[in-house]
Protein backbone atom coordinates (compact mmCIF):
# COMPACT_ATOMS: atom_id res chain seq x y z
CA UNK A 1 0.00 0.00 0.00
CA UNK A 2 1.49 3.31 -1.09
CA UNK A 3 1.13 6.18 1.09
CA UNK A 4 -0.16 9.73 -0.06
CA UNK A 5 2.35 12.14 -0.28
CA UNK A 6 1.86 15.70 0.92
CA UNK A 7 3.08 18.69 -0.04
CA UNK A 8 4.71 20.68 -3.29
CA UNK A 9 7.86 20.78 -5.34
CA UNK A 10 9.48 23.57 -7.49
CA UNK A 11 9.29 22.73 -11.35
CA UNK A 12 12.09 20.49 -12.26
CA UNK A 13 12.12 18.68 -9.14
CA UNK A 14 9.51 16.70 -9.77
CA UNK A 15 11.22 13.10 -10.10
CA UNK A 16 12.16 14.08 -6.79
CA UNK A 17 8.62 13.60 -5.39
CA UNK A 18 8.31 10.41 -7.11
CA UNK A 19 11.87 9.05 -5.36
CA UNK A 20 9.85 9.82 -1.97
CA UNK A 21 6.40 8.43 -3.09
CA UNK A 22 8.23 5.07 -4.09
CA UNK A 23 9.82 3.69 -1.03
CA UNK A 24 6.75 4.77 1.08
CA UNK A 25 5.96 1.66 3.17
CA UNK A 26 2.63 0.52 4.21
CA UNK A 27 1.33 -0.15 7.64
CA UNK A 28 4.39 -2.13 9.20
CA UNK A 29 6.83 0.40 8.15
CA UNK A 30 5.19 3.92 7.87
CA UNK A 31 8.28 6.05 8.46
CA UNK A 32 6.52 9.53 9.18
CA UNK A 33 8.45 11.06 6.71
CA UNK A 34 9.37 14.51 6.22
CA UNK A 35 11.98 15.83 3.02
CA UNK A 36 12.91 19.44 2.76
CA UNK A 37 15.56 20.75 0.15
CA UNK A 38 16.94 24.37 -0.56
CA UNK A 39 18.65 25.08 -3.65
CA UNK A 40 20.34 28.38 -3.59
CA UNK A 41 18.61 29.72 -0.65
CA UNK A 42 15.30 28.42 -2.10
CA UNK A 43 12.88 26.01 -0.83
CA UNK A 44 12.22 23.93 -3.89
CA UNK A 45 11.31 20.58 -1.98
CA UNK A 46 8.94 20.30 0.92
CA UNK A 47 6.99 16.94 1.03
CA UNK A 48 5.39 14.77 3.82
CA UNK A 49 4.17 11.35 4.38
CA UNK A 50 3.04 9.19 7.46
CA UNK A 51 0.05 8.67 9.74
CA UNK A 52 0.24 11.91 12.26
CA UNK A 53 2.64 13.36 10.35
CA UNK A 54 2.33 17.27 8.64
CA UNK A 55 4.87 19.51 7.17
CA UNK A 56 4.54 21.48 10.40
CA UNK A 57 4.99 18.44 13.19
CA UNK A 58 8.29 18.07 14.62
CA UNK A 59 10.02 14.78 16.12
CA UNK A 60 13.67 14.14 17.99
CA UNK A 61 16.27 14.04 15.79
CA UNK A 62 19.12 12.28 17.72
CA UNK A 63 22.26 12.94 15.68
CA UNK A 64 20.84 15.77 13.33
CA UNK A 65 21.65 17.57 16.04
CA UNK A 66 25.17 17.44 16.11
CA UNK A 67 24.96 19.76 12.82
CA UNK A 68 23.41 22.06 14.84
CA UNK A 69 26.29 21.78 17.59
CA UNK A 70 29.24 22.17 15.20
CA UNK A 71 27.65 25.14 12.85
CA UNK A 72 28.32 27.00 16.47
CA UNK A 73 31.23 25.82 16.55
CA UNK A 74 32.37 26.74 13.24
CA UNK A 75 31.06 30.02 13.68
CA UNK A 76 33.15 30.60 16.69
CA UNK A 77 36.13 29.38 14.67
CA UNK A 78 35.46 31.72 11.94
CA UNK A 79 35.07 34.69 14.92
CA UNK A 80 38.74 34.01 16.14
CA UNK A 81 37.19 32.81 19.72
CA UNK A 82 38.06 29.16 19.16
CA UNK A 83 41.56 28.01 18.22
CA UNK A 84 41.32 24.24 16.64
CA UNK A 85 45.02 23.97 17.58
CA UNK A 86 44.65 24.55 20.90
CA UNK A 87 44.82 22.20 24.02
CA UNK A 88 41.07 21.56 25.41
CA UNK A 89 42.40 21.86 28.46
CA UNK A 90 43.23 25.89 28.04
CA UNK A 91 40.12 26.59 27.84
CA UNK A 92 38.44 23.77 30.66
CA UNK A 93 41.35 23.31 32.80
CA UNK A 94 39.32 20.14 34.67
CA UNK A 95 39.86 18.31 31.50
CA UNK A 96 43.59 17.78 31.78
CA UNK A 97 42.77 14.84 34.62
CA UNK A 98 44.23 11.45 33.56
CA UNK A 99 46.52 12.39 30.78
CA UNK A 100 43.96 14.49 29.05
CA UNK A 101 46.23 17.80 28.84
CA UNK A 102 47.57 17.39 25.56
CA UNK A 103 44.36 16.87 23.28
CA UNK A 104 43.66 19.77 20.89
CA UNK A 105 40.23 21.26 20.09
CA UNK A 106 40.90 19.75 16.59
CA UNK A 107 41.44 16.54 17.95
CA UNK A 108 38.33 16.30 20.27
CA UNK A 109 36.06 17.08 17.41
CA UNK A 110 37.45 14.98 14.94
CA UNK A 111 36.33 12.00 17.83
CA UNK A 112 39.96 11.76 18.43
CA UNK A 113 39.93 12.17 22.31
CA UNK A 114 39.29 8.31 23.15
CA UNK A 115 36.17 10.10 25.60
CA UNK A 116 33.61 7.52 24.10
CA UNK A 117 32.02 7.27 27.80
CA UNK A 118 32.55 7.05 31.25
CA UNK A 119 33.23 3.99 33.41
CA UNK A 120 30.22 2.35 34.66
CA UNK A 121 28.05 4.46 32.30
CA UNK A 122 25.64 7.41 32.50
CA UNK A 123 22.51 7.70 34.07
CA UNK A 124 19.48 8.09 32.13
CA UNK A 125 19.57 11.69 33.68
CA UNK A 126 22.87 12.48 32.86
CA UNK A 127 22.02 11.53 29.34
CA UNK A 128 19.85 14.06 29.07
CA UNK A 129 22.21 16.76 30.76
CA UNK A 130 25.67 18.30 28.67
CA UNK A 131 26.66 19.71 32.33
CA UNK A 132 26.80 16.51 34.06
CA UNK A 133 28.18 14.21 30.86
CA UNK A 134 31.03 17.17 30.76
CA UNK A 135 31.63 16.84 34.56
CA UNK A 136 32.00 13.02 34.44
CA UNK A 137 33.74 12.86 31.23
CA UNK A 138 36.51 15.64 32.41
CA UNK A 139 38.13 12.94 35.32
CA UNK A 140 37.63 9.42 32.58
CA UNK A 141 40.57 8.01 31.61
CA UNK A 142 40.96 7.67 27.69
CA UNK A 143 39.52 4.59 26.33
CA UNK A 144 42.54 4.58 23.89
CA UNK A 145 45.60 6.74 23.65
CA UNK A 146 44.55 9.96 22.33
CA UNK A 147 45.07 11.16 18.76
CA UNK A 148 46.12 7.47 17.76
CA UNK A 149 42.89 6.58 16.02
CA UNK A 150 39.21 7.51 16.01
CA UNK A 151 35.59 6.43 16.93
CA UNK A 152 31.94 8.20 17.13
CA UNK A 153 31.37 9.88 20.21
CA UNK A 154 27.80 9.51 19.76
CA UNK A 155 26.56 10.50 23.11
CA UNK A 156 28.93 13.18 24.22
CA UNK A 157 30.61 14.91 21.47
CA UNK A 158 28.54 17.78 22.26
CA UNK A 159 28.59 17.57 25.78
CA UNK A 160 32.64 18.27 25.27
CA UNK A 161 32.82 20.59 22.70
CA UNK A 162 29.97 22.65 24.42
CA UNK A 163 31.76 22.95 27.49
CA UNK A 164 34.53 24.30 25.70
CA UNK A 165 32.56 26.58 24.25
CA UNK A 166 31.36 27.48 27.65
CA UNK A 167 34.49 28.18 28.83
CA UNK A 168 35.59 30.09 26.38
CA UNK A 169 32.41 32.53 26.00
CA UNK A 170 30.10 31.85 29.20
CA UNK A 171 27.22 30.84 27.33
CA UNK A 172 25.87 27.54 25.83
CA UNK A 173 25.90 25.73 22.38
CA UNK A 174 21.71 25.73 22.81
CA UNK A 175 22.47 29.56 23.68
CA UNK A 176 24.42 30.58 21.00
CA UNK A 177 22.20 28.42 18.63
CA UNK A 178 19.03 30.23 19.34
CA UNK A 179 20.68 33.79 19.09
CA UNK A 180 22.76 33.17 15.93
CA UNK A 181 20.75 30.62 13.63
CA UNK A 182 17.35 29.22 15.04
CA UNK A 183 15.99 32.59 15.76
CA UNK A 184 17.11 35.06 13.05
CA UNK A 185 15.47 32.23 10.18
CA UNK A 186 12.82 31.21 12.19
CA UNK A 187 14.08 27.88 12.26
CA UNK A 188 11.67 24.84 13.72
CA UNK A 189 14.94 23.10 14.60
CA UNK A 190 15.28 23.75 18.37
CA UNK A 191 18.40 22.58 21.00
CA UNK A 192 15.98 22.83 23.91
CA UNK A 193 12.22 22.09 22.66
CA UNK A 194 9.88 25.00 24.53
CA UNK A 195 7.39 23.46 26.30
CA UNK A 196 4.16 25.45 24.52
CA UNK A 197 5.69 23.51 21.50
CA UNK A 198 4.54 20.62 23.14
CA UNK A 199 1.43 19.55 20.91
CA UNK A 200 2.96 19.92 17.42
CA UNK A 201 5.94 17.31 18.88
CA UNK A 202 5.51 13.59 17.38
CA UNK A 203 6.73 10.82 19.46
CA UNK A 204 9.74 8.58 18.11
CA UNK A 205 8.55 4.87 16.85
CA UNK A 206 10.43 1.83 17.11
CA UNK A 207 11.40 -0.52 14.01
CA UNK A 208 8.34 -3.36 13.69
CA UNK A 209 11.29 -5.92 12.43
CA UNK A 210 10.42 -9.24 10.51
CA UNK A 211 11.74 -11.89 12.03
CA UNK A 212 14.69 -12.03 9.63
CA UNK A 213 15.88 -8.57 10.66
CA UNK A 214 15.12 -9.43 13.95
CA UNK A 215 17.95 -12.17 13.99
CA UNK A 216 20.39 -9.94 11.88
CA UNK A 217 19.96 -6.84 14.98
CA UNK A 218 20.31 -9.64 17.42
CA UNK A 219 23.93 -10.84 15.80
CA UNK A 220 25.16 -7.65 15.28
CA UNK A 221 24.56 -6.52 18.85
CA UNK A 222 27.41 -4.67 20.11
CA UNK A 223 28.73 -6.33 23.35
CA UNK A 224 28.66 -3.91 26.26
CA UNK A 225 32.22 -4.05 27.21
CA UNK A 226 33.09 -3.03 23.99
CA UNK A 227 34.29 0.40 22.34
CA UNK A 228 30.64 0.17 20.77
CA UNK A 229 29.17 -0.79 23.50
CA UNK A 230 30.64 1.84 25.92
CA UNK A 231 29.78 4.94 22.86
CA UNK A 232 26.26 4.03 23.46
CA UNK A 233 26.22 3.49 26.76
CA UNK A 234 25.35 -0.15 27.07
CA UNK A 235 27.55 -1.11 29.99
CA UNK A 236 25.59 1.32 32.21
CA UNK A 237 23.16 -0.45 34.49
CA UNK A 238 20.24 0.44 32.56
CA UNK A 239 21.11 0.34 29.34
CA UNK A 240 19.82 2.81 27.11
CA UNK A 241 16.53 2.47 25.10
CA UNK A 242 17.25 5.28 21.85
CA UNK A 243 13.24 5.26 21.34
CA UNK A 244 12.38 5.80 25.22
CA UNK A 245 14.97 8.50 25.38
CA UNK A 246 14.22 10.04 22.03
CA UNK A 247 10.20 10.21 23.99
CA UNK A 248 11.30 11.59 27.25
CA UNK A 249 10.38 15.34 28.18
CA UNK A 250 13.48 16.08 30.05
CA UNK A 251 15.56 15.06 26.82
CA UNK A 252 13.53 17.69 24.54
CA UNK A 253 13.44 19.68 27.25
CA UNK A 254 17.23 20.32 27.91
CA UNK A 255 18.30 19.46 24.36
CA UNK A 256 21.43 17.53 24.72
CA UNK A 257 23.78 18.39 21.90
CA UNK A 258 24.68 15.42 20.34
CA UNK A 259 21.05 13.64 20.34
CA UNK A 260 18.11 15.45 21.61
CA UNK A 261 17.33 18.68 19.24
CA UNK A 262 14.02 18.36 18.31
CA UNK A 263 12.78 19.21 14.90
CA UNK A 264 11.28 18.86 11.13
CA UNK A 265 12.98 18.63 7.69
CA UNK A 266 12.03 22.41 6.89
CA UNK A 267 13.82 23.44 10.02
CA UNK A 268 17.05 21.52 9.39
CA UNK A 269 17.52 22.35 5.70
CA UNK A 270 16.79 25.63 6.37
CA UNK A 271 19.44 25.54 9.00
CA UNK A 272 22.25 23.99 6.23
CA UNK A 273 20.68 26.60 3.58
CA UNK A 274 21.68 29.47 5.70
CA UNK A 275 25.16 27.85 6.21
CA UNK A 276 26.16 28.08 2.55
CA UNK A 277 23.99 30.93 1.07
CA UNK A 278 21.72 33.84 1.16
CA UNK A 279 18.44 32.80 2.98
CA UNK A 280 15.76 35.65 3.37
CA UNK A 281 18.59 38.77 2.74
CA UNK A 282 20.79 37.29 4.94
CA UNK A 283 24.39 36.09 3.56
CA UNK A 284 26.13 32.95 4.43
CA UNK A 285 26.49 32.07 7.65
CA UNK A 286 29.88 30.15 7.06
CA UNK A 287 32.88 31.65 4.81
CA UNK A 288 34.38 29.22 1.95
CA UNK A 289 37.35 28.74 4.00
CA UNK A 290 35.68 28.06 7.24
CA UNK A 291 33.56 25.39 5.16
CA UNK A 292 37.02 23.94 3.48
CA UNK A 293 38.34 23.92 7.23
CA UNK A 294 35.20 21.72 8.49
CA UNK A 295 34.29 19.66 5.38
CA UNK A 296 36.43 17.48 3.58
CA UNK A 297 38.08 13.92 4.87
CA UNK A 298 39.84 14.43 8.64
CA UNK A 299 39.85 10.81 9.60
CA UNK A 300 41.28 8.44 7.05
CA UNK A 301 40.98 4.70 7.77
CA UNK A 302 37.83 2.60 10.15
CA UNK A 303 35.98 4.27 12.81
CA UNK A 304 36.99 2.36 16.08
CA UNK A 305 33.61 2.00 16.93
CA UNK A 306 31.29 2.10 14.43
CA UNK A 307 33.74 0.51 11.44
CA UNK A 308 32.93 3.20 8.83
CA UNK A 309 35.81 4.02 6.92
CA UNK A 310 36.96 7.54 6.70
CA UNK A 311 34.30 8.86 8.89
CA UNK A 312 34.55 12.83 9.80
CA UNK A 313 35.75 15.63 8.55
CA UNK A 314 36.04 18.23 11.51
CA UNK A 315 32.46 17.56 13.75
CA UNK A 316 30.65 16.76 10.96
CA UNK A 317 30.38 13.96 8.44
CA UNK A 318 32.74 13.43 5.84
CA UNK A 319 30.02 12.86 3.29
CA UNK A 320 31.37 12.40 -0.52
CA UNK A 321 32.75 8.83 -0.37
CA UNK A 322 29.45 7.60 0.67
CA UNK A 323 27.23 9.89 -1.45
CA UNK A 324 29.53 10.12 -4.80
CA UNK A 325 27.20 12.28 -6.40
CA UNK A 326 28.05 15.41 -3.36
CA UNK A 327 30.92 17.69 -3.51
CA UNK A 328 34.10 17.38 -1.43
CA UNK A 329 33.14 20.08 0.59
CA UNK A 330 29.55 18.54 1.47
CA UNK A 331 28.96 18.14 5.09
CA UNK A 332 26.38 17.25 7.34
CA UNK A 333 25.09 14.65 9.95
CA UNK A 334 22.94 11.59 10.41
CA UNK A 335 20.37 10.57 12.95
CA UNK A 336 19.38 7.29 14.56
CA UNK A 337 15.77 6.31 13.06
CA UNK A 338 17.13 7.11 9.47
CA UNK A 339 16.86 10.58 9.55
CA UNK A 340 20.17 12.60 7.28
CA UNK A 341 21.22 15.79 6.59
CA UNK A 342 23.79 18.11 4.28
CA UNK A 343 24.77 20.98 3.49
CA UNK A 344 26.43 20.56 -0.81
CA UNK A 345 28.10 23.74 -1.85
CA UNK A 346 29.00 22.57 -5.45
CA UNK A 347 25.67 22.13 -5.95
CA UNK A 348 23.88 24.72 -3.53
CA UNK A 349 21.77 22.03 -2.30
CA UNK A 350 20.49 21.76 1.46
CA UNK A 351 19.07 18.88 2.22
CA UNK A 352 16.79 17.14 5.51
CA UNK A 353 15.25 14.05 5.52
CA UNK A 354 13.46 12.91 8.65
CA UNK A 355 11.39 10.05 10.03
CA UNK A 356 9.96 9.27 12.89
CA UNK A 357 10.16 5.22 12.86
CA UNK A 358 13.46 3.75 12.75
CA UNK A 359 14.75 2.56 9.56
CA UNK A 360 16.43 -1.56 8.99
CA UNK A 361 18.97 -1.79 8.50
CA UNK A 362 20.54 0.90 10.48
CA UNK A 363 19.57 1.97 13.68
CA UNK A 364 22.47 5.08 13.84
CA UNK A 365 21.17 6.60 10.69
CA UNK A 366 21.64 6.87 7.33
CA UNK A 367 18.51 5.00 6.23
CA UNK A 368 18.71 3.49 2.72
CA UNK A 369 16.11 5.56 0.67
CA UNK A 370 18.41 8.47 1.64
CA UNK A 371 20.80 7.55 -1.44
CA UNK A 372 18.09 7.60 -3.94
CA UNK A 373 16.59 10.74 -2.31
CA UNK A 374 19.72 13.03 -2.50
CA UNK A 375 20.77 11.73 -5.61
CA UNK A 376 17.24 12.66 -7.31
CA UNK A 377 17.20 15.94 -5.46
CA UNK A 378 21.38 16.90 -6.93
CA UNK A 379 20.50 15.29 -10.22
CA UNK A 380 16.98 17.70 -10.28
CA UNK A 381 19.46 20.64 -8.73
CA UNK A 382 22.02 20.16 -11.71
CA UNK A 383 19.12 20.58 -14.29
CA UNK A 384 17.11 23.25 -12.51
Amino acid sequence: MTQRVHGTVADGFEGVREEFAAFLGGERDDPGAQLAVYHHGRRVVDLWAGDGVDGDSVTTLFSLTKGAAHLVVALLVQDGVLDLDREVAYYWPEFAAEGKGRITLRELITHRAGLVGVDGGFSAGELADDRAMAARLAGQKPWWEPGAGYGYHAFVIGALTGEVVRRATGRSIAELYEERVRAPYGLDFYVGFPEELEPRWREVLPLVPTPEEAEALAARAAAPDSLRGVAFNAHAPQTTDLVDFANTRTVRALGPTSSGGVGNARGVAGMYAAAIGTVDGRGPLLTSATIAEFAGLRTPGPDLVTGQENHFGLGFEYLAEQYPFLGEHSFGHSGAAGSFAFADPASGVAYAYTRRRFAFPSSQGESPENRRLAESVVRAAADA
